[in-house]
């Protein structure tokens, strides 16, 4: 018998990433704080559910992806949250990028109802999300990853067990650290090969075949060459992730300066009222700090 699956958030990520799931043939419960996301999968055939609580009551399996830490507790914990309906033999999955020690919690209070927890935070971007090529980082009993995969085959390529519950979002966090490292550095080299006079598309299409290959060359530089910032990842969720491993940092007595830096370069960016924009408008940062526009 096929499983109902439920699926909560249906922004960027989650509307794709439920989307595919419907493709693939499941029954699938939703629910999102803006009920009119929710009407193109309800057009799929997609159910509507008023509350978190009716899609646990409903779902043998179901998956969040919401955007902040505090939002993950009203989903879960609120009055007519998921723990509220869940029951012995459920299966809840936070993919949500969020403090390890929020989904820990929230594991330990569905175990005393009968039902599993995972954390499974995800990489890759709306890009990845509406390919099913998402990368997959789980935090579980093997028994629960065994019956989430049939799903995460769905909505992602790069699937990986970690460990417990949390040690997903550990893997997540380490994941983010590389990404600032490395969007500043794409976006410091766009800016110098402007100033230099670079043909910008040649520069990306050289330096990506190198030692410089990475997604963010091959992904988010040529947004930037296009004048595109919308997201794929918006900026004031990346600052929530850098948040997030800056005080797991400090808590395990870590020095991260290079993190710390770009947090304050997004930050800067968000004051500007572009918290909303892509991540790729970190160029924005730099050009403000030449003090002229190069791209």
């Amino acid at each position: 018998m096929e499983r109902k699956i439920g699926f909560i958030g249906l922004g960027v990520m989650g509307a794709s990433m439920s989307s595919r799931l419907i493709d693939a043939g499941y029954t699938l419960y939703i629910y999102n704080r803006t009920k009119s996301k929710g009407d193109a999968l309800v057009e799929k055939g997609a159910i509507w559910c008023d509350t978190p609580r009716a899609v646990a009551e409903n779902a043998d399996i179901t998956f969040t992806i919401v955007g902040y830490p505090k939002d993950v507790e009203e989903v879960y914990l609120g009055r007519d949250g998921i723990i509220a309906g869940a029951s012995s033999g459920k299966i809840f999955c936070d993919m949500t990028t969020t403090k390890p020690s929020l989904d820990i919690l929230i594991a330990e209070k569905l175990r005393e109802k009968g039902a599993e927890m995972a954390d499974a935070p995800v990489s890759g971007g709306d890009t990845g999300a509406r390919n099913g090529t998402l990368s997959i980082m789980v935090g579980c009993s093997e028994s629960t990853f065994s019956s989430l995969l049939p799903c995460f085959e769905v909505m992602g390529k790069n699937i990986t067990h970690m460990g417990s519950v949390g040690s997903g979002q550990h893997t997540k966090m380490s994941n983010q650290i590389v990404i600032a490292g490395t969007m500043c550095g794409v976006s410091e080299a766009l800016v110098y090969g402007a100033k230099a006079g670079l043909d910008l598309e040649k520069m990306v299409a050289t330096i990506s075949k190198g030692a410089a290959g990475c997604w963010t060359l091959d992904n988010l530089a040529p947004r930037v060459l296009r004048g595109d910032y919308e997201p794929g990842f918006m900026v004031e969720h990346f600052i929530k992730d850098m948040g997030i491993a800056l005080e797991e940092a400090e808590r395990m007595e870590l020095s991260l300066p290079s993190l710390a830096l770009t947090k304050q370069l997004y930050l800067a960016i968000k004051a500007e009222g572009q918290g909303k924009k892509g991540t790729q408008v970190l160029v924005k940062a730099l050009e403000a700090l030449a003090g002229k526009e190069i791209l």
